[in-house]
């Protein structure tokens, strides 16, 4: 099961897409509260988002992006039926991926 969730909502001439990513997005600079040891670094580098299989946006995160990160944006030139997919790598390598129709 993915840990993406995409939303999508039509609009006079475009749909809205809500994304949301279920990711801890550590800075590398807090500590653990019981063992006062340093939380490694662990965040989302690059999202990207296509639309039937073109790249429409590609985003550079770092450290200063907060907990489960939520883009929202509006999406021009999308008709019903379309293909919308969301995927993540982070900085240990780890990714994940998430496909949807637009209804």
């Amino acid at each position: 099961m993915s840990n993406i969730k995409i939303k999508i909502k039509p609009l006079e001439s475009a749909f809205l897409l809500r994304i949301l990513i279920d990711h801890p997005m550590e800075t590398g600079r807090r500590q653990d509260k019981d063992s006062g040891e340093i939380i490694p670094a662990h965040y989302i580098q690059e999202v990207k988002i296509e639309h039937n299989g073109k790249l429409v946006a590609s985003c550079q995160f770092g450290t200063a992006v907060s907990r489960d990160p939520y883009l929202s944006f509006r999406l021009r030139d999308a008709k019903p039926g379309d293909r919308i997919k969301v995927r993540w790598v982070d900085s240990l390598g780890k990714g994940d991926s998430e496909e949807t129709q637009i209804p």
